[in-house]
């Protein structure tokens, strides 16, 4: 069955649409981006709004991370981008237009809902994955005299370098109120949701498990009695002579890595003695967490213990498991903040307009994936793959990964 309208000529026989020069399957970024809704007067529209969100999110793919460079790089590639996307206007957006488009135009809520749609439909994996969140604070959005900006808390996976989901967090709340707004929305089944102490909470633990997740959490100052209940388990037991110690079933793990000139193993030792005792929904284990730091140059030995708590079983989950879940846990950082910082500048963004700024860190994450998803581990050598061949570039957004 075809159907023949002004710019698309669909066949829903094959699921693919062809608009242009190009076959786009229809469950690609731009059929879902079809589905925003246009905050505008209709009266005043030059560009539709998915084709606008296209032009943008191919500007950042080949590089340009505000209003004026995009503008730019648009101008000097009008002439094919306008022939690929039978576009009715011959011209790019102003510099201006694409602020509006992004501050205004856009309901940045539901773009994250639609995005979350799209991106968790990618996700296929009968092995548990890890879900990072954790949250970043644009510092170009702290205006002067002021002490907070916009604070963003993202639900992030790891291995796979894709952002699900990105909520915002009330200046007058914290991390810890945003959260649960994940899990309404995304499938955690199969999923290992992992954070920072502040996420160390009862109510969000019931929330992952009885949607079908897990979660790993660490035991600090804010759960002060569970970290010291956990601690105690695992503190050595004095010995009466004559007598046996009281058998334990504990296990361990450990991984060695050496970089950035020091050694660093890391020990890891679980238990399910707890399970029982411990106030806590859904506990299946505690852990402890030894880290030994030797500073190769000075032999400067550093130790750092922290304790923890997880609702996966151990059949679910070994000691080297745990240890493997951690360690992609804190790729977070170099994955996904420092690549916003440094690479999308996003911590520069002086955007004003509306909610721009937020918007614009919704499509840094959009862009990381789909970059990440081609399988490059250097961001700036994609981007300037993608400058230099824009129809490639198109493809990612109109065709299904």
């Amino acid at each position: 069955m075809q159907y023949n309208m002004s710019r698309v000529e669909y066949n829903l026989d094959r699921q693919e649409f062809v608009l242009g020069e190009f076959v786009f399957d229809l469950k690609g970024l731009y059929a879902y981006l079809e589905r925003l809704n246009d905050g505008r007067d209709p009266r005043g529209v030059r560009y539709q709004l998915a084709d606008a969100l296209t032009l943008i999110i191919l500007a950042k793919l080949g590089g340009e991370d505000e209003p004026r460079g995009m503008a730019d790089w648009l101008r000097h590639r009008a002439e094919v981008l306008v022939r690929a996307l039978k576009l009715a206007r011959a011209s790019m957006p102003h510099a201006v237009t694409i602020s509006r488009i992004l501050g205004r135009a856009v309901d940045v809520e539901e773009l994250e809902r639609v995005l979350a749609r799209y991106l968790d439909g990618q996700v296929q994996t009968s092995q548990a994955i890890v879900v990072a969140i954790d949250g970043k604070v644009l510092r170009g959005t702290i205006e002067v005299g002021h002490s907070q900006g916009l604070h963003l808390l993202a639900a992030y996976l790891p291995e796979e370098g894709l952002v699900l989901m990105q909520v915002e967090v009330d200046n007058q709340a914290n991390e810890i109120v945003a959260a649960p707004n994940f899990v309404e929305v995304l499938d955690l089944r199969v999923k290992v949701v992992v954070g920072d102490a502040m996420h160390t909470q009862r109510n969000i633990s019931m929330e992952i498990v009885s949607h079908g997740g897990d979660y790993i959490w660490t035991a600090k100052g804010n759960q002060a009695e569970v970290q010291e209940t956990i601690a105690h388990l695992f503190e050595p037991e004095p010995v009466t002579p004559g007598f046996a110690p009281t058998p334990t079933d504990f296990e361990s793990a450990s991984t060695v890595d050496k970089g950035h000139g020091r050694l660093e193993r890391r020990t890891l030792t679980s238990s399910r003695m707890l399970k029982d005792y411990l106030d806590w929904p859904y506990l299946e284990q505690v852990f402890k967490l030894e880290r030994r730091f030797t500073h190769l140059k000075t032999g400067e030995v550093t130790l750092q213990i922290s304790y923890g708590l997880t609702s996966l079983s151990p059949d679910q989950a070994s000691p080297e498991q745990l240890l493997h879940y951690l360690r992609t846990y804190w790729g977070i950082e170099n994955g996904l903040h420092y690549r916003r910082d440094v690479t999308f500048k996003e911590d520069q963004c002086r955007l004003r307009i509306g909610h721009a700024a937020r918007t614009m860190a919704t499509l840094n994450n959009l862009v990381l994936t789909l970059i990440l998803r081609q399988g490059y581990t250097n961001v700036p050598d994609a981007r300037r793959r993608y400058a230099a061949r824009p129809l490639d570039a198109l493809k990612l957004i109109f065709q299904q990964p």
